[in-house]
């Protein structure tokens, strides 16, 4: 990693991110999380206060050390025992079945090996827990995944590996969870290329 990817790139997301539309859609997934969490792509930290209070331990993970200087404040000013380690959410060093709920919000596009993600996530989850997450990725309006397939490269260069198009809903599936609920929409005020969103839950 380098200066953008440290320092640049945590500056722009925190900024960009805290926007009010994505407040919004924080607030509403997860405000049915509970038990021993573990969110993966934890980025500046702007889930935090939005978590409930049945949340018991909370561990975050992101790769990117830049990170640090955004998560500080707000890790200390919460209410819940939060753990905050930087790993790659590709291979875990936590056990199998430790966690009753894992989360993810606007981070498995950015994460090389998607697969490998999922995989982790599936083996770190208690049987029958949940995996809570909200996803930008391909639109099925040809217009739009026109433009998402065209401008994916760049997007990937300025959003520090951030894809434009993949079908999350099929990722997902295809990880072996054993059910899947999606809902699909657009974000509201956001460009229709960045703003089809998957939200949903998807159980061990």
């Amino acid at each position: 990693m380098g200066f953008y990817s440290e320092v640049l790139f945590p500056w722009g997301m925190n900024w960009i991110m805290s926007g009010q539309v994505f407040t919004t859609e924080r607030k509403a997934v997860l405000e049915s999380v509970s038990g021993n969490v573990l969110e993966i792509g934890f980025g500046s930290g702007l889930n935090l206060p939005h978590y409930p209070g049945s949340v018991g331990k909370l561990t975050v993970i992101d790769p990117n050390k830049g990170m640090g200087r955004y998560t500080a404040q707000r890790i200390a000013d919460s209410p819940i025992d939060v753990e905050r380690r930087l790993l790659s959410s590709e291979s875990l060093p936590m056990s199998d079945n430790c966690f009753d709920t894992v989360v993810s919000t606007w981070t498995l596009c950015s994460i090389e090996n998607i697969d490998s993600a999922l995989a982790e996530v599936l083996r770190v989850l208690k049987p029958g827990g949940r995996f809570i997450f909200l996803e930008h990725g391909l639109s099925p309006d040809e217009g739009v995944s026109r433009w998402q397939n065209r401008l994916n490269g760049i997007q990937k260069l300025v959003g520090d590996g951030c894809h434009l198009n993949r079908d999350m809903r099929v990722i997902i599936r295809n990880a072996g969870f054993s059910t899947l609920d999606v809902d699909n929409f657009y974000l509201p005020d956001s460009p229709k290329i960045l703003g089809y969103m998957y939200r949903g839950e998807a159980v061990k």
